[in-house]
Protein backbone atom coordinates (compact mmCIF):
# COMPACT_ATOMS: atom_id res chain seq x y z
CA UNK A 1 0.00 0.00 0.00
CA UNK A 2 0.94 3.54 -0.65
CA UNK A 3 -1.13 6.16 0.64
CA UNK A 4 -4.28 4.21 0.92
CA UNK A 5 -5.86 5.37 3.61
CA UNK A 6 -9.17 5.87 1.71
CA UNK A 7 -9.62 2.24 0.61
CA UNK A 8 -7.57 0.64 3.05
CA UNK A 9 -10.26 -0.29 5.40
CA UNK A 10 -12.52 -2.11 3.11
CA UNK A 11 -9.65 -3.99 1.51
CA UNK A 12 -8.91 -5.47 5.09
CA UNK A 13 -12.53 -5.84 5.41
CA UNK A 14 -13.14 -7.85 2.45
CA UNK A 15 -10.02 -9.83 3.62
CA UNK A 16 -10.47 -10.70 6.84
CA UNK A 17 -14.05 -11.73 5.60
CA UNK A 18 -12.37 -14.19 2.72
CA UNK A 19 -10.51 -15.31 5.90
CA UNK A 20 -13.80 -16.39 8.07
CA UNK A 21 -14.88 -18.19 4.81
CA UNK A 22 -16.14 -22.01 6.46
CA UNK A 23 -14.07 -23.92 4.09
CA UNK A 24 -10.81 -22.49 5.74
CA UNK A 25 -11.77 -23.96 9.10
CA UNK A 26 -8.45 -25.94 9.67
CA UNK A 27 -6.31 -22.52 8.16
CA UNK A 28 -4.59 -20.17 9.80
CA UNK A 29 -4.77 -16.79 8.24
CA UNK A 30 -2.35 -13.72 8.48
CA UNK A 31 -2.90 -10.67 6.68
CA UNK A 32 0.42 -8.38 6.26
CA UNK A 33 0.12 -4.95 4.99
CA UNK A 34 3.21 -3.65 3.60
CA UNK A 35 3.43 -0.06 3.44
CA UNK A 36 5.50 1.59 0.69
CA UNK A 37 6.40 5.44 1.58
CA UNK A 38 3.20 5.81 3.52
CA UNK A 39 2.77 9.27 5.06
CA UNK A 40 -1.18 8.66 5.50
CA UNK A 41 -3.68 6.85 8.03
CA UNK A 42 -3.19 3.65 6.12
CA UNK A 43 -0.60 2.24 8.83
CA UNK A 44 -2.83 3.19 11.58
CA UNK A 45 -6.20 1.86 9.99
CA UNK A 46 -4.09 -1.49 9.01
CA UNK A 47 -3.09 -1.77 12.72
CA UNK A 48 -6.18 -1.24 14.18
CA UNK A 49 -7.89 -3.85 12.02
CA UNK A 50 -5.47 -6.14 12.94
CA UNK A 51 -2.96 -6.73 10.22
CA UNK A 52 0.96 -7.39 10.49
CA UNK A 53 2.22 -4.24 9.09
CA UNK A 54 5.70 -4.16 7.34
CA UNK A 55 7.57 -0.30 6.22
CA UNK A 56 9.62 -0.27 3.31
CA UNK A 57 10.81 2.80 1.51
CA UNK A 58 11.00 1.84 -2.01
CA UNK A 59 8.04 3.12 -4.17
CA UNK A 60 8.23 -0.03 -5.82
CA UNK A 61 5.59 -2.73 -5.88
CA UNK A 62 7.75 -5.55 -6.92
CA UNK A 63 9.87 -4.68 -3.93
CA UNK A 64 7.16 -4.29 -1.95
CA UNK A 65 5.52 -7.53 -3.14
CA UNK A 66 8.19 -9.78 -2.02
CA UNK A 67 9.17 -7.80 1.24
CA UNK A 68 5.77 -8.91 1.99
CA UNK A 69 6.42 -12.17 1.02
CA UNK A 70 9.51 -12.88 2.83
CA UNK A 71 7.44 -11.81 6.11
CA UNK A 72 4.76 -14.06 5.40
CA UNK A 73 7.06 -17.03 4.01
CA UNK A 74 9.11 -16.47 7.60
CA UNK A 75 6.14 -16.53 9.83
CA UNK A 76 5.58 -20.08 8.13
CA UNK A 77 3.55 -19.21 5.46
CA UNK A 78 2.44 -22.42 3.19
CA UNK A 79 0.41 -20.16 0.90
CA UNK A 80 0.70 -16.65 -0.31
CA UNK A 81 -2.46 -14.74 -1.50
CA UNK A 82 -1.68 -11.03 -3.31
CA UNK A 83 -3.67 -8.71 -3.42
CA UNK A 84 -3.69 -4.49 -3.52
CA UNK A 85 -4.23 -2.15 -0.79
CA UNK A 86 -7.06 -0.38 -3.45
CA UNK A 87 -9.20 -3.66 -4.47
CA UNK A 88 -11.52 -5.88 -2.50
CA UNK A 89 -11.65 -9.51 -2.44
CA UNK A 90 -14.99 -11.85 -2.45
CA UNK A 91 -16.12 -13.60 0.77
CA UNK A 92 -14.48 -16.80 -1.03
CA UNK A 93 -11.24 -15.63 -2.31
CA UNK A 94 -9.08 -17.49 -0.12
CA UNK A 95 -11.15 -20.90 -0.06
CA UNK A 96 -11.06 -20.67 -3.95
CA UNK A 97 -7.32 -20.08 -4.11
CA UNK A 98 -6.71 -23.23 -1.77
CA UNK A 99 -9.52 -25.59 -3.59
CA UNK A 100 -7.44 -25.03 -6.60
CA UNK A 101 -3.95 -25.67 -4.14
CA UNK A 102 -5.51 -28.82 -3.17
CA UNK A 103 -5.98 -29.93 -7.10
CA UNK A 104 -2.76 -29.78 -7.78
CA UNK A 105 -1.93 -25.84 -8.92
CA UNK A 106 0.87 -24.59 -7.81
CA UNK A 107 -0.58 -20.70 -8.42
CA UNK A 108 -3.49 -19.16 -9.28
CA UNK A 109 -3.87 -16.40 -11.38
CA UNK A 110 -7.90 -15.00 -10.85
CA UNK A 111 -9.68 -12.39 -12.32
CA UNK A 112 -10.85 -8.65 -11.87
CA UNK A 113 -14.17 -6.49 -12.07
CA UNK A 114 -13.46 -2.73 -11.63
CA UNK A 115 -16.29 -1.35 -9.94
CA UNK A 116 -15.35 2.44 -10.76
CA UNK A 117 -14.21 3.61 -13.76
CA UNK A 118 -13.99 7.39 -12.97
CA UNK A 119 -10.49 7.21 -12.91
CA UNK A 120 -10.16 5.33 -16.05
CA UNK A 121 -12.17 7.06 -18.47
CA UNK A 122 -14.42 6.01 -21.10
CA UNK A 123 -12.20 4.73 -23.75
CA UNK A 124 -9.96 2.50 -20.72
CA UNK A 125 -13.72 1.11 -19.82
CA UNK A 126 -14.77 0.32 -23.76
CA UNK A 127 -11.27 -1.48 -24.09
CA UNK A 128 -11.82 -3.60 -20.76
CA UNK A 129 -15.36 -4.44 -22.42
CA UNK A 130 -14.11 -5.49 -25.09
CA UNK A 131 -11.00 -7.79 -25.07
CA UNK A 132 -11.11 -8.71 -21.46
CA UNK A 133 -11.66 -12.23 -20.67
CA UNK A 134 -13.51 -13.47 -17.56
CA UNK A 135 -13.92 -16.92 -17.70
CA UNK A 136 -11.83 -20.26 -16.54
CA UNK A 137 -8.91 -20.58 -19.10
CA UNK A 138 -8.14 -16.44 -19.37
CA UNK A 139 -5.15 -15.43 -19.39
CA UNK A 140 -4.67 -12.00 -17.44
CA UNK A 141 -2.55 -11.81 -14.47
CA UNK A 142 -3.11 -9.35 -12.02
CA UNK A 143 -1.17 -8.21 -8.56
CA UNK A 144 -4.42 -7.82 -7.02
CA UNK A 145 -6.03 -11.15 -7.49
CA UNK A 146 -2.94 -13.98 -7.12
CA UNK A 147 -1.91 -16.90 -5.21
CA UNK A 148 1.08 -19.16 -5.15
CA UNK A 149 2.36 -21.62 -2.87
CA UNK A 150 5.39 -20.56 -0.88
CA UNK A 151 7.61 -23.47 -2.49
CA UNK A 152 6.78 -22.42 -5.97
CA UNK A 153 6.94 -18.39 -5.18
CA UNK A 154 10.60 -19.60 -3.67
CA UNK A 155 11.75 -22.06 -6.71
CA UNK A 156 10.43 -19.46 -9.30
CA UNK A 157 12.70 -16.97 -7.25
CA UNK A 158 10.06 -14.43 -6.33
CA UNK A 159 9.08 -10.95 -6.82
CA UNK A 160 11.47 -8.93 -8.89
CA UNK A 161 11.91 -5.24 -7.46
CA UNK A 162 9.97 -3.85 -11.09
CA UNK A 163 7.95 -0.82 -10.61
CA UNK A 164 5.58 -2.51 -12.99
CA UNK A 165 4.89 -6.16 -14.19
CA UNK A 166 6.42 -7.79 -11.17
CA UNK A 167 3.01 -9.96 -11.02
CA UNK A 168 3.44 -10.70 -14.86
CA UNK A 169 7.39 -12.20 -14.41
CA UNK A 170 6.71 -13.77 -11.43
CA UNK A 171 3.75 -15.68 -13.63
CA UNK A 172 6.53 -15.92 -16.82
CA UNK A 173 9.55 -17.34 -14.14
CA UNK A 174 6.50 -20.35 -12.55
CA UNK A 175 5.39 -21.43 -16.32
CA UNK A 176 9.50 -21.77 -16.77
CA UNK A 177 9.61 -23.92 -13.86
CA UNK A 178 6.73 -25.59 -15.05
CA UNK A 179 4.64 -24.77 -12.60
CA UNK A 180 1.16 -25.35 -12.47
CA UNK A 181 -0.84 -22.68 -12.62
CA UNK A 182 -4.70 -22.42 -12.75
CA UNK A 183 -5.98 -19.48 -14.64
CA UNK A 184 -9.68 -18.92 -13.19
CA UNK A 185 -12.23 -16.73 -12.32
CA UNK A 186 -13.40 -18.34 -9.64
CA UNK A 187 -10.99 -16.11 -7.03
CA UNK A 188 -12.59 -12.97 -7.50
Amino acid sequence: AHNEENSVKACLASILEASRDPVLVQESVKVFVVLDCCTDTTQAIAEAMGAQTLRVSARNVGFARAAGAQAAISAGARWLAFTDGDSEVAPNWLSAQLGHHAQGADAVCGTVAVANWADYGEKMRLLFSATYVDRDGHRHIHGANLGVSATAYQNAGGFEALDTKEDVVLVESLEKIGAKIAWSATPR
